[in-house]
């Protein structure tokens, strides 16, 4: 387990201080500085299933508020993801297999993605692993409770754990559980559901959030099979053979959970399931079963025990030099995918940086300058880095984002942002680019009267761009004065 995890957390801590946050990270930056009862009173409009996790940021964020403390709790969870992944393969096949495991765990650039990002996804993969952990010991005689408990908390981080409850049925299926070991089971799993009965019937509430998602296609399945074996060709197809080769032990003896019969399930039923359910009603994002990665490196690590036993033509479990060339191949595999590794420690590599923005807006911006955003949710700059804002007035904001307890703060109304916008000569717009070339139309009575007044009575001049977002400079435009009317020709002689 140590090694793995050691590993995972020196390439968390690898340009962990990336100079900027993106909008999701900036959400859980402002909202984890707030205070117990403002956090609850967000909770009861947006963001609910991310409750859980704001408030285990209050704490961290009170020591020292930055990106680096944002990001901290995910690189720890990614490492004892690693180190559980271990464990996992080690009980379930040998050790060499779980440390085979635990180290794919630790180079796969997705997990390396969420074990920088200050969101909860790293959390709820460890939480994940960990149940399948107790899961395991369960089934092998343990008690069921804390299993029950662990994977409860963990949907708390995200409802959408819930799903592991069934690729651990199917596990079960598999290994031809008996009675006694389904009952148990079935009693955890009740806990787990109607713990989680209050969180699925509030975010239901507030389902209008992922209105943004798209149904998953076979395309979305194929980029996710990439991401849990490997982004490269060479990496991917080395995984994928080495993942169906590991398949051989799927099935072991009546009762007896194998490493394939219980990775397997983690891999496809929870992807599976909410992939289906979004041709549906679109649910679907990568991050949402970022924990199933788990069971991917434990499939390939499984084939690969295989394939050097095969090899060998006999067991070597004494024998140092089989873990030994396993380690070297995953650091082959490192080397190979290092510069997918170094490009995604870019702030680029995100959809927007708000660092970035907020360095435009120190350059340009003087104090007692009008400021627009465009959409409200462009207001995350200002959050997170409100140095940059400091002494400017913000046109549209009625109230603030913490004492309103909404993400963004309260706008005016659609008239009275027209009114404000008509009493300034000029106004620097922080805005989505996409709004401001009209590649998109803005969504919400006050954010089209923006958009509309900024057309009709206003000319963009200055702007300073960054991925996504912009910082733009709106002026009205110099009307000349009417020059007095040509003196009439004077006629000329006849």
């Amino acid at each position: 387990m140590g090694v793995p995890a050691l590993a995972m957390l020196a390439l968390g801590l690898w340009g962990l201080d990336r100079g900027g946050m993106w909008r999701d990270e900036a959400v859980s930056f402002q909202v984890g500085r707030r205070t117990a009862p403002r956090i609850w009173l967000l909770l009861h409009d947006v963001d609910a299933v991310h409750g859980l996790y704001y408030l285990l940021l209050r704490p961290v964020l009170a020591v020292h508020p930055g990106e680096v403390a944002l990001r901290l709790p995910s690189v720890c969870a990614a490492a004892a993801t690693a180190g559980l992944v271990a464990a996992l393969g080690a009980r379930l096949a040998r050790p060499r297999v779980g440390l085979w495991a635990g180290l794919l765990y630790a180079v796969a650039p997705m997990a390396g993605h969420y074990a920088q990002e200050g969101r909860s996804y790293a959390l709820v993969a460890a939480g994940a692993t960990g149940a399948t952990l107790l899961f395991v010991r369960a089934v092998r005689g343990g008690s069921w409770w804390p299993y029950g408990a662990v994977l409860a908390l963990t949907c708390w981080l995200h409802e959408f754990a819930v799903l592991l409850l069934l690729a651990h049925a199917v596990s079960l299926a598999l290994a031809r559980a008996g009675t006694r070991v389904w009952r148990g089971w079935g009693r955890a799993a009740a806990a787990v559901v109607a713990a989680l009965v209050p969180m699925v019937v509030v975010s239901r509430g507030q389902s209008a959030q992922v209105a943004w998602l798209r149904t998953p296609t076979a395309d979305t399945a194929e980029r996710l099979l990439r991401g849990f074996l490997g982004p490269t060709d060479e990496v991917f197809w080395t995984c994928l053979a080495l993942a169906v080769a590991g398949l051989a032990g799927l099935v072991g003896r009546r009762g007896e959970l194998t490493c394939a019969g219980v990775a397997l399930p983690v891999v496809v039923v929870p992807p599976a399931v909410l992939m289906l359910a979004s041709q549906l009603s679109p649910l679907y994002v990568d991050r949402y079963v970022l924990y199933a990665l788990s069971g991917a490196p434990l499939l390939v690590a499984a084939g690969a025990d295989r394939v050097a036993g095969a090899v060998a033509r006999r067991p070597l479990p004494q024998s140092p030099s089989v873990p030994l060339t396993g380690v070297l191949a995953i650091a082959l595999s490192l080397l190979h995918q290092f510069p997918l590794l170094q490009k995604d420690r870019d702030p680029g590599s995100r959809p927007d940086d708000l660092g970035a923005v907020s360095r435009a807006v120190a350059r340009v911006v003087e104090p007692g300058d009008p400021v627009l955003f465009l959409p409200a949710s462009a207001r995350n700059a200002a959050l997170a880095y409100p140095g940059a804002f400091r002494g400017t007035r913000d046109v549209a904001l009625v109230a603030g984002a913490a004492e309103s307890g909404t993400l963004y703060g309260r706008e005016a109304g659609p008239a009275q942002v027209r009114r404000r916008l008509a009493r300034v000569e000029r106004v620097w717009v922080v805005a989505d680019r996409t709004l401001l070339t009209g590649r998109r139309v803005p969504r919400g009575p006050v954010e089209r009267a923006k958009a509309e007044e900024l057309g009709r009575g206003f000319i963009g001049q200055d702007e300073a761009v960054r991925g996504g977002m912009a910082v733009r400079l709106y002026v009205r435009p110099v009307i000349p004065l009417l020059a007095p009317p040509p003196a009439p020709p004077r006629p000329g002689p006849s």
